[in-house]
């Protein structure tokens, strides 16, 4: 049973998810959909580590690292396709992916 520390993150994981989701489905500037996803990936960080907490299992917390690490290299891979986007066409949105292709 979840005690109501644990109900309150949990909330509050959803409401982090939730103004991740829709900046993501309503902007179309490819930064701030960039963080919208990031955003989204913090806040299955604090599920989880919530669920750990509770449960007393260390599980939750290792799938976070991974979580981690898997963010990280978004980043790394996500910003390089957007500063070669913008470097291209200043003031480019999320429709303009097509001038990657060459």
């Amino acid at each position: 049973m979840l005690a109501l520390n644990e109900t309150w993150y949990l909330v509050l994981a959803a409401m982090i998810f939730t103004i991740g989701s829709v900046g993501l489905l309503t902007r179309k500037n490819p930064l701030v959909m960039f963080m919208c996803v990031e955003l989204m990936l913090n806040a299955v960080n604090l599920t989880f580590v919530t669920f750990s907490k509770a449960l007393d299992d260390i599980a939750g917390q290792a799938i976070v690292f991974f979580v981690m690490v898997v963010a990280a290299a978004e980043v790394v891979v996500g910003l390089g396709i957007i500063v070669a986007i913008m470097r291209r066409r200043q003031g480019a949105d999320a429709d303009d992916i097509s001038l990657m292709r060459g």
